[in-house]
């Protein structure tokens, strides 16, 4: 069956899954305005990193398709049909994109590592090797013969690789130190994005019990799946909070006679930490509410943006909190 050139486009963009970069970009845009917030910012720096890590989310993206399209794990999901499952690109295809990817990925890091750290190649290779990480990361997560995607490890990789190497792991590459202030936050945006992943595994528990993969869902079950997904929220919420009380809530001005206008820029600053969580706290009160994996499924969409918005607003926080102006 031929498929014209229009729907072929379709999906492949679809299969690129352009709906899951702003999660994967969301530590990059911390990590860089904390620099921003040290006066260490560099935009060549920023854009690379962007750059480099959407080329590895849609490496991960088209190597979860060919891995769960071999393994017949799309065949009956409740998901979007995949498209090795729809039979709209083949596995040839879908593999000489995969390598291709990998060449753009592994590039993209280099120049960035090679701008940041110069001739420093303790750090270079430091930096080459995660990157390598990443690749087979992203690549063993449905693919091979023991995909760690179906041992129930996602959960940790993504912990690592979306929250403590994207947040800190950025913020490095402009500083050249390992800030341990960003600890709270960069702990926080892991187990956000592992919430992501814990949604979609919740909501596909009956197909993946089928094909025997072993999610955290598959293994402790629905009603407890939810628990845990409360503790992948609440528990960021609660860091965020601790974090955003390093930064003094109170920056006297020189003239400490205008007392009404420093008070409206404190509170409206802190005031973005709030904005930044309630979507969380609604979140939670409609998993709370919700009884059918099925019903899951919009949660997806919604969890996702709501931490792509609350990694702005930090930023917009870090911003404020500069001494930039």
């Amino acid at each position: 069956m031929k498929i014209n050139s229009k729907k072929k486009l379709k999906s492949w963009i679809s299969t690129a899954r352009l709906e899951t970069i702003p999660l994967s970009i969301s530590g990059i845009i911390i990590g860089s305005f904390y620099s921003f917030f040290l006066q260490k910012f560099d935009i060549l720096i920023f854009i690379l990193a962007l750059l480099t890590a959407i080329s590895y989310q849609i490496l991960s993206n088209f190597a979860n398709d060919y891995g769960d399209g071999i393994l017949g794990t799309d065949d009956n999901r409740i998901g979007p049909k995949r498209s090795i499952a729809s039979g709209e690109i083949s596995t040839s295809e879908l593999k000489k994109a995969i390598s291709i990817n990998i060449f753009i990925s592994v590039s993209l890091s280099y120049f960035l590592i090679k701008y940041s750290f110069g001739t420093n190649y303790y750090l270079l290779l430091i930096f080459l090797i995660l990157s390598i990480l990443s690749v087979v990361a992203a690549i063993k997560y449905t693919m091979g013969k023991s995909p760690y995607g179906y041992k129930g490890l996602g959960d940790i990789f993504v912990f690592v690789f979306f929250g403590l190497i994207s947040v800190m792991g950025s913020s490095f590459l402009y500083t050249l130190k390992l800030d341990f202030n960003l600890l709270p936050i960069a702990v926080s945006l892991g187990f956000l994005c592992v919430g992501v992943l814990n949604l979609n595994n919740i909501r596909d528990i009956e197909n993946d019990a089928k094909m025997k993969k072993k999610t955290i869902p598959t293994r402790i079950g629905f009603k407890l799946s939810k628990y845990y997904h409360i503790f992948l929220i609440m528990l960021p919420i609660i860091l965020t909070i601790f974090w955003a009380n390093q930064f003094s809530i109170y920056d006297y001005a020189a003239n400490e006679i205008d007392k009404t206008k420093e008070n409206f820029e404190i509170s409206y600053n802190h005031f973005l930490i709030i904005v930044a969580l309630l979507p969380l706290l609604f979140h939670l009160a409609k998993v709370h509410f919700t009884k059918l994996p099925v019903q899951f499924k919009p949660l997806l969409k919604q969890l996702a943006f709501s931490i792509f918005l609350y990694s702005i607003l930090i930023a917009i926080f870090l911003f404020n909190e500069s001494k930039f102006f």
